[in-house]
């Protein structure tokens, strides 16, 4: 499904929600952007072009977004987070370099059966699954051994 501002308005209403100014900003930025953007990158593009809108206005509309589905939040280590558009090709998971933070997405898993076993022995509604491995790039593998 391919997120227009028609479909994204219509998710917003449904929960009570409108598709304010400032809402539309920070969805202009994760739609434009090809790479994952941390709520302080985010911040620094929006302000550009919008220099009213604040921090906590990102943190709020990221919150809203990701209850809807309509962003993937990416865990990059601690409390470091990061968040992409969620593009039709739909569930995804990440490589992270855990030196220069570098992500690569990838989509080709087939987790059914583990989810289904994992369900059985534990007796847990599994909703969904995060999957992110770490280590390092080619690029920062090519530093470390230079």
């Amino acid at each position: 499904m391919r997120l227009t501002e028609k479909k994204i308005t219509a998710m917003l209403r449904q929960r009570g929600y409108k598709l304010t100014p400032q809402r539309q900003a920070v969805l202009n930025v994760i739609a434009l952007s090809h790479d994952h953007l941390t709520p302080a990158s985010l911040y620094e593009r929006v302000h550009q072009e919008h220099p009213g809108i604040g921090l906590v206005t990102i943190y709020r509309t990221l919150a809203i977004l990701a209850e809807l589905g309509l962003i993937c939040e990416m865990h990059a280590g601690g409390n470091c987070r990061s968040y992409l558009l969620r593009r039709p090709s739909g569930h995804h998971h990440h490589l992270i370099c855990s030196q220069c933070g570098g992500v690569v997405d990838f989509t080709d898993c087939d987790l059914g059966e583990l989810e289904k076993r994992l369900s059985a022995e534990t007796g847990f509604d599994i909703e969904g699954h995060l999957l992110e491995f770490s280590g390092l790039c080619p690029s920062c593998q090519r530093t470390a051994s230079a």
